[in-house]
């Protein structure tokens, strides 16, 4: 074998056997075009909700995990709240956007989906499931989310980061008149 086909052949063979792992990152809406959605329009001025204390430990019980951020930016306007949140679904974020009215979701929606697999859940038969949706006493959402075969860790991950949206429009205080 000659010097350069020695090289095309190591080339050939490590491509063979290294894995190639596809990431398909799908995007939905940007944040600004959700945001101006949720409100019809410029959004108002970002607040920051700090997760520490006890409302750190609240989160960190919805999710079972630490949120992998220390703050978390959200747009309010007459008890009008908007939020932009990250969860791992198998093995990487999906971002999703949740609109809160006066303490229930008026709207979820996948904005970014990075799974290879699961997508489904950024359907809008899947996640009009959540509208209407609120906290009971535990803290848990108060509607049943029918699941979907192959993408229940993606389905989880909606279901917690509505939770988390939900406590933290309750805890910021976007009520009426903020």
């Amino acid at each position: 074998m000659g010097r350069s086909t020695g090289k095309w052949f190591w080339l050939v063979f490590i491509c063979i056997l290294l894995p190639v792992v596809a990431v398909a990152e799908t995007v939905y809406e940007t944040q600004t075009e959700f945001l101006e959605r949720a409100f019809g329009g410029p959004p108002p001025a970002p607040g920051i909700a700090w997760l520490s204390g006890e409302r750190k430990q609240n989160v960190q019980k919805i999710l079972g995990h630490d949120y992998p951020a220390l703050r978390v930016r959200y747009w309010c306007r007459n008890g009008r709240s908007a939020w932009s949140l990250e969860e791992i679904g198998k093995d990487l974020p999906i971002t999703v956007g949740i609109v809160i009215v006066n303490n229930y979701i008026e709207n979820l929606r996948v904005l970014t989906y990075r799974e290879n697999r699961g997508g489904e859940v950024a359907t809008p038969s899947f996640t009009e499931q959540f509208n209407g949706s609120g906290l009971n006493e535990r803290g848990a959402l108060d509607t049943a989310i029918d699941g979907i075969t192959g993408a229940t860790l993606s389905v989880r991950a909606l279901t917690r980061l509505a939770e988390v949206a939900l406590f933290l429009h309750s805890d910021v205080g976007c009520h009426d008149g903020s």
